[in-house]
């Protein structure tokens, strides 16, 4: 058995089960799958799994986060459900969900460049190292320059070879016929030279070229799926690609190549223009925005555009700008090692802080800033600096080479490098944003970034109730509170809920309340201290020191706010009775869920007892729970 099959096994069940995949992939550190129905996977249940960071969706996709170890993971993960570990293949599903055009098309591009971005970092390091040669003494005709150079052109030269085979596994063909049409398009014979064909001459080169290979594929496949529908079985294997390479690959060289290289120069000069019209603006919101970027999983389409800016031969100040961001996140790491005293946080800020220095930033976000709002905030201020660094110090990327300190070298420019400015690109955002975390930096600061990210239900409770263990009571905290019904309906014993985390008084003691209609109202006087995004719970915290926590329904996080609608945001400060947040109660149990409430008392420890009102129907407003200190 695997290192990771048991966490593989875990992760298969929990998304729905093999019949509920329709397609998975992955990147430096997340999982990305696509599923038939999102709304049956178990978020809860994966986030608090051993190995897993947190669950995110976006563009589609549904992430689980694993961080260094995903490539493992994954491999384990594509072994239990019988894909191909190099490259997982779509499951053909009657039943799959349609998806927006924008989604098709990005998803394509990702599913194409995803797999194959850790051999760009590889090869753009290469060719930056190349470049540092040149300075000690080794030319351009030496034979190891010779060989090294030909491994760090080779994947940008043969990229429509690599892109072929990884498209046409995205749209469901024999991808060797893929790389076939791509070896014929990059054929050394017809590359820049005129090509007369029925009077009409072209001169191009698809070498090291991104839109066209994808362009032509799109246009083989629904060609490629019919011949192969239509012939016998006996020829279809050799007919079919041999027909369709036939008529695709003239009218690709032709037509479609060149239509696509002029899309491709016009999105160059698009993204050129962005960055030339205030590089200062450019490098201030890249850098600051490129975490948030990271959260939803959408960087990877900034990379891909950034990418195609290298292709055409022009260095990229797109990635440039974002680049500081992993040496802003250093920054606040090693200023949260140096001053907290939480052993816990201590063990996952070090290793996150090792991942961050190699551009990795994932476990940083999830494990370490992003529950602490202010250390997240002063990430994207150092990221921010350093892309004003680079826009004042005109830097840009010439290879790609990764994030963090190896992708340094892809700012070595061949005709004269800028040191200084490449090494303040790194250091001012790591100062910046160390010297902020040691100012502003509390072990009390425990805040959840609910706007940005699904939070965990149980884990808010747990952790609300260990940070306020760790703080005396206020002054001012009542003996003895009351707190109101906050629906009409019946009051029932904590102990029938239909989830045992409730049931077992594991989040605090409470009690049960079974609502008569879709209304939910605020028990006392005090603020929002958590609304979920999925507005399925909200967690206040009264005058007087007591925190409620209000769950409307059992597994309703998996609706998505579905028939949700909150009319209170959180920081707000409510007065009893307010309507807090309605609900759909019928078609939310038309959906097979339960609209019981159950009321937690999350910080229960710091109470003598809790006593709940008799079991029977009142209506909201009326007493329903004392608190006694």
């Amino acid at each position: 058995m695997g290192k990771y099959s048991s966490l593989a096994a875990d992760i298969i069940k929990n998304v729905g089960g093999k019949e509920n995949v329709e397609s998975l992939r992955h990147c430096v550190t997340r999982l990305r799958f696509r599923l038939i129905d999102e709304s049956i996977a178990n978020d809860e249940v994966i986030k608090n799994m051993d190995g897993v960071v947190t669950v995110m969706k976006a563009m589609g996709e549904y992430m689980v986060v694993i961080g260094e170890h995903v490539a493992d993971v994954y491999d384990e993960v594509c072994s239990q459900l019988g894909l191909d570990a190099m490259q997982a293949e779509n499951k053909e599903q009657k039943n799959a969900k349609k998806k927006s055009p924008l989604e098709k098309v990005l998803g394509t591009i990702m599913g194409g460049m995803g797999p194959t971005l850790h051999l760009l970092c590889a090869c753009g390091i290469i060719k930056g190292l190349l470049v540092l040669l040149t300075f000690v003494g080794v030319k351009p005709t030496d034979g190891i320059y010779m060989l090294m150079n030909a491994a760090g052109d080779c994947f940008f030269y043969f990229l429509p070879l690599i892109l072929g085979f990884n498209f046409a596994k995205k749209f469901q063909i024999d991808p060797f016929f893929g790389l076939i049409l791509a070896a014929a398009m990059c054929y050394p014979a017809i590359q820049n030279v005129d090509i007369n064909l029925w009077g009409y001459v072209v001169n191009t080169t698809y070498t090291s070229t991104f839109l066209p290979i994808l362009f032509g594929l799109l246009a083989a496949v629904p060609l490629y799926k019919w011949f192969d529908k239509v012939l016998p079985k006996m020829i279809k294997g050799f007919m079919t690609p041999m027909l369709t390479l036939i008529i695709i690959f003239p009218l690709t060289f032709i037509v479609i190549g060149p239509l696509a290289n002029r899309i491709g120069a016009g999105l160059n000069v698009v993204l050129t223009s962005i960055c030339e019209f205030s590089p200062l603006l450019a490098g201030l919101i890249l850098g600051g925005c490129w975490q948030i970027f990271v959260l939803f999983g959408i960087h990877g389409v900034l990379t891909i555009f950034a990418f195609m800016d290298l292709l055409a031969g022009n260095p990229s100040q797109l990635l440039a700008f974002s680049y500081g961001a992993s040496f802003a996140t250093c920054g606040v790491l090693l200023s949260i090692i140096l001053k907290t005293k939480d052993a816990k946080l201590k063990e996952v800020a070090l290793p996150s802080f090792i991942s961050a220095i190699f551009g990795v930033t994932e476990p940083e976000t999830y494990g370490v800033t992003l529950p602490r709002k202010k250390m997240f905030a002063i990430c994207c201020i150092g990221g921010a600096a350093s892309g004003v660094v680079v826009a004042l110090s005109n830097l840009a990327m010439y290879s790609y080479a990764g994030m963090g300190i190896i992708g340094l070298l892809g700012f070595v420019n061949p005709d004269g490098p800028n040191f200084i400015g490449i090494a303040l690109s790194a250091i001012v955002p790591f100062v910046v944003s160390f010297v902020l975390g040691m100012l502003v930096y509390k072990d009390s600061d425990y805040e959840y970034l609910n706007d940005v990210v699904e939070t965990d239900i149980k884990s808010v409770s747990k952790e609300e109730k260990t940070e306020e263990k760790k703080e005396a009571a206020p002054a001012l905290l009542k003996e003895k509170e009351m707190l109101a019904m906050p629906a009409d309906g019946m009051i029932k014993p904590l102990s029938e809920a239909a989830d045992e985390a409730f049931a077992n008084e594991a989040l605090g003691k409470g009690c049960l309340v079974i609502p008569e209609n879709g209304n939910v109202y605020a028990p006392f006087d005090g603020t929002v201290r958590v609304l979920f995004p999925t507005k399925h719970a909200i967690g206040l915290a009264s005058e007087g020191g007591c925190e409620a926590l209000i769950h409307i329904g059992i597994n309703t996080v998996n609706l998505d706010g579905k028939y949700f609608e909150a009319h209170v945001q959180q920081g707000d400060c409510v007065k009893k009775g307010q309507l807090l947040v309605s609900f759909e109660k019928e078609k939310i149990e038309q959906e097979g869920y339960s609209c019981e409430i159950p009321v937690i008392i999350t910080n229960t420890d710091e109470y003598l007892d809790i006593v709940e009102k008799d079991h029977d129907r009142h209506v909201h407003g009326e007493d329903m729970l004392h608190v006694i200190r």
